[in-house]
């Protein structure tokens, strides 16, 4: 009876190995360090980062699951991490492992996130963006800022913004953020599909007068109660 026993046990032990679904540790706080193969821009990280978010819950797995892993690892990586843990358990996601490379929703659906999805890598290039944040929101004396500029949110709502086509995508989104409250980092704008980084400026779009910029605004969700 006492060999059962241990045998019963070893299986046991067997079964909690890594890949096993049933185990669920806390989110770990510290970042993943990773190199790309080539250094690579803030910018280039984004456009890698949404093509995989709009792209994969294609494939697998349940939308609202993808969409709560989303936000779990913008709070991660904003250091946030009691807001990415009430996410992961709102949504009953088990982490075998204590990161987000691989989750399980509660039918044990495994759910893999890119190491690029998590933490930026250490040879990120800093783009120079520093003059650009600097800049007076408010136009100088003289600038005609003539270009009237639709947006359509993806809330549904239309908002007009008053332009000038050497306006960046940057101060752009930064008036869309006075106006109606919604914070750049939130921002995604698409112009026939592409998507726009801050640095654009709105004459390198070829925008003509009535055309209409999509922003896609990832609001992080409230807190679950």
């Amino acid at each position: 009876g006492e060999r059962a026993g241990r045998s019963l046990a070893s299986e046991a032990l067997s079964l909690s190995l890594p890949s096993c679904p049933g185990r669920n540790e806390p989110l770990k706080k510290e970042r993943l360090k990773w190199k790309s193969d080539y250094p690579m821009t803030d910018g280039q990280l984004r456009s890698k980062r949404d093509e995989f978010w709009d792209t994969a819950p294609a494939f697998e797995g349940r939308k609202e699951i993808w969409d709560a892993l989303k936000a779990a690892a913008y709070a991660a990586e904003a250091n946030d991490h009691e807001l990415a843990q009430a996410i992961l358990d709102g949504a009953s996601i088990t982490l075998p492992h204590g990161t987000l490379c691989e989750c399980y929703d509660e039918l044990g659906n495994r759910y893999q996130l890119p190491i690029y999805c998590l933490s930026p890598p250490v040879n990120l290039l800093l783009e120079h963006t520093e003059e650009e944040s600097l800049e007076p929101p408010e136009p100088t004396p003289g600038v005609r800022r003539d270009f009237p500029l639709k947006v359509r949110l993806s809330t549904g709502k239309d908002v007009r913004l008053s332009a000038s086509l050497p306006d960046t995508v940057g101060q752009l989104k930064r008036q869309l953020h006075t106006q109606e409250g919604i914070e750049p980092s939130w921002q995604r704008w698409f112009f026939s599909g592409k998507l726009l980084t801050d640095r654009t400026r709105l004459q390198e779009t070829k925008i003509q007068k009535d055309f209409v910029i999509q922003v896609i605004i990832n609001q992080p969700p409230p807190p679950q109660d």
